[in-house]
């Protein structure tokens, strides 16, 4: 069965050049969007497997999956702050080569197959997020409690939710896992 692609970019060439790269047996391109106004309506009636949108348009990767079995891509041909992508489950450049943009989207095709693709309910919540980030800098509950300006009952509710969504259970373990999603540098944590 073929993976069905949504792409939403105002850019109509650069739709059609990424139209052109994407043609391959396993997938099969949508109509595209030019804008994210009806996103929420059109992926509910598509119900696209993959989504590629400009995250410019709408960075809100929650919203677009709230509830959807969606991967869901950056297209990017502009500096975006590393902070706005690192919720998207991949991130396609305009000026990688065709075959690079293709074997990213069937890489995250096979992902989404084998249900290995990050849901909204195990995406981790902001203040999950800084908890998460602490604990890689390697500070105890009560030190975050105080950084954070919450409580340290707070905290531990934070570090429960962060391993029943990551499944990682040991600091070093959530050290790696904040690394590889680039919440935080490695001369932070060395």
């Amino acid at each position: 069965m073929k993976r069905k692609i949504l792409i939403v970019e105002p850019s109509e060439v650069i739709v059609d050049g990424l139209t052109a790269a994407l043609n391959h047996s396993e997938l099969k391109v949508l109509k595209p969007e030019y804008s994210a106004e009806e996103l929420p309506t059109r992926l509910d009636m598509l119900k696209p497997d993959i989504l590629i949108i400009n995250p410019t348009l709408n960075d809100n990767v929650t919203e677009m999956r709230n509830g959807r079995n969606i991967a869901v891509v950056a297209l990017v041909y502009q500096y975006v702050k590393q902070s706005r992508l690192r919720h998207f489950d991949a991130v396609i450049d305009i000026r990688d080569s065709r075959q690079s943009i293709l074997q990213t989207v069937l890489d995250l095709s096979a992902k989404a197959a084998n249900g290995d693709v990050a849901m909204s309910n195990h995406e981790l919540t902001r203040r999950e997020t800084a908890v998460l980030i602490e604990v890689a800098r390697g500070l105890s509950n009560k030190e975050i409690a105080s950084r954070l300006n919450v409580s340290v009952f707070t905290v531990t509710t934070h570090r429960k939710n962060i391993v029943r969504k990551t499944g990682i259970k040991s600091v070093a373990g959530l050290t790696v896992y904040a690394l590889l999603n680039n919440l935080i540098d490695e001369d932070v944590v060395l």
